[in-house]
């Protein structure tokens, strides 16, 4: 492939994907929830590995008096 017809490639490329991203915002508002939530559970498990453990029936109480 030659130089020019890379820079035709990328440029096809980079149209296509602004045009989804245009049309169906969706798609990225969705990808990005996604990423969010991610973070948010990597952030979670971390958190909870420094944290001393809790019982099970603890947990249960817990989510019991919440409800």
């Amino acid at each position: 492939m030659t130089a020019i017809e890379e820079r035709r490639l990328k440029t096809l490329l980079k149209d296509a994907v602004t045009e989804v991203l245009e049309e169906r915002q969706d798609i990225l508002r969705a990808a990005v929830q996604e990423s969010l939530e991610d973070a948010a559970m990597l952030r979670a498990i971390q958190s909870g590995e420094k944290s001393r453990p809790v019982s099970r029936a603890k947990i249960f109480q817990r989510l019991a008096r919440a409800a």
